[in-house]
């Protein structure tokens, strides 16, 4: 079996969850060819995400001179096919803000991800995000390459459903991934009714070698990591905030900002106006190495988004036996159960935040223990990326025949 994953900007350092989903699929004997818009801005620090880059493909390094010369071969081999997909991509264009060049642009992309699937024998396309990459291979299909199907992860999917003609994507697809119920429950409001069958659920996975021997929580003053983009949606500022108060009961308390992003100098501004210097570090992008030490320093991971899907970070910290303290959004309460495996409060509630990273500062050492074994059994069971990354190949050889 031979899969094309088509994707937008790969490898990533917040997306090495694909990265692992591939690497899944390659141990299960699956073959995929990686098929990316383009490189990441980011620099990679990740040995695994270096290695991911060399193994990539562009599409968009080959120019738009070549691009166009492939649509125009399309449009002389099968005509009428290809003004089919011209519609389509003007549908698209017609229901987003990104206007009619960029789609035909995506339809310039889809021509080249057809051919290198002939050429590779690709029997199936997947794309994560219901954004582009589903819109490429949208295209690509409707150009007479294979079939499609797509994972969404939120929540820029659901935030705006209708200007990413999710309904269409969905609808059109051999199958859709939710990550999470909730992710399923959001793709059927947009989806017909004959087609909620396909949606399928099949969670991001964790590698639990790289979890074998988790730490014991360590004791002593109150230390906190967070990890994630440093956006709006991932409620740093918010925890900013409720760390000027959590250092009044407990002076000694230390966050762990592991990230970046465009947020970055408004956050070291507000750490300095607050005079946190000493309680919060921001460390950039980490390795999933040192990632993982971060987790081992901490007693909690703390994520207080105010949208998501479902969060690999969380995933990651009950694998290391962390309790986690996340607000009740999306997929999260799906994972992680309050007073089993950490705290959930309301999204952009300080007050709140301030409460639990509070209780949890001041609980017995052994509670804390209690609480990371009981999330790391719960993860493990659900969020295993071998076992995910089968499911998904049943999937695909359904959709393959």
């Amino acid at each position: 079996m031979k899969i094309a994953y088509v994707l937008n900007t790969y490898p990533q350092p917040s997306h090495s969850f694909i990265r692992r989903e591939v690497q899944a699929l390659e141990h299960q004997g699956v073959e995929v060819l990686r098929l990316a818009m383009r490189a990441s801005d980011t620099p990679l620090v990740d040995p695994g995400d270096l290695e991911e880059a060399e193994r990539t493909s562009y599409v968009l390094r080959i120019g738009a001179a070549r691009l166009l010369a492939g649509f125009l071969a399309e449009v002389a081999r099968a005509p009428r096919r290809s003004w089919r997909a011209v519609r389509l991509a003007l549908k698209l264009a017609r229901a987003s803000d990104r206007g009619v060049l960029r789609h035909l642009i995506y339809l310039a992309e889809a021509a080249y991800v057809k051919r290198r699937c002939a050429a590779a024998g690709v029997q199936h396309m997947h794309a994560h995000f219901g954004t582009n990459a589903t819109a490429v291979a949208m295209l690509a299909q409707a150009l007479g390459g294979p079939s499609y199907s797509f994972t969404t992860h939120g929540p820029e999917e659901f935030d705006t459903p209708k200007a990413q003609s999710l309904g269409d994507k969905v609808n059109s697809a051999a199958f859709s991934v939710a990550i999470s119920s909730f992710g399923r429950s959001q793709l059927s409001r947009w989806a017909a009714f004959s087609r909620w069958d396909s949606i399928k659920v099949v969670h991001c996975g964790i590698e639990p070698a790289k979890f074998s021997a988790p730490t014991t929580v360590p004791k002593g003053p109150l230390r906190l990591a967070s990890i994630g983009r440093f956006v709006e949606q991932k409620g740093q500022m918010i925890l900013v905030e409720a760390m000027a108060e959590l250092v009044q009961h407990l002076p000694d308390a230390h966050l762990t900002l592991i990230g970046d992003g465009e947020m970055r100098a408004d956050l070291e501004a507000a750490i300095k106006s607050k005079g946190l210097q000493g309680n919060i570090t921001l460390t950039g992008w980490l390795s999933e190495a040192d990632v993982r030490a971060q987790l081992s320093a901490a007693q909690a991971l703390v994520l207080p988004s105010f949208a998501e899907g479902l969060p690999m970070v969380v995933m990651e910290a009950m694998a290391a036996a962390r309790p986690v303290i996340t607000t009740y959004i999306a997929g999260s309460p799906e994972l992680v159960l309050p007073g089993e495996t950490g705290w959930l409060v309301p999204a952009g509630d300080s007050a709140a935040l301030v409460r639990a990273m509070l209780q949890l500062g001041t609980a017995p050492h052994d509670q804390l223990v209690t609480m990371g074994q009981v999330g790391r059994d719960r993860v493990l069971q659900r969020h295993d990326s071998e076992i995910e990354a089968a499911k998904l190949a049943g999937h695909f050889r359904q959709a393959i025949g």
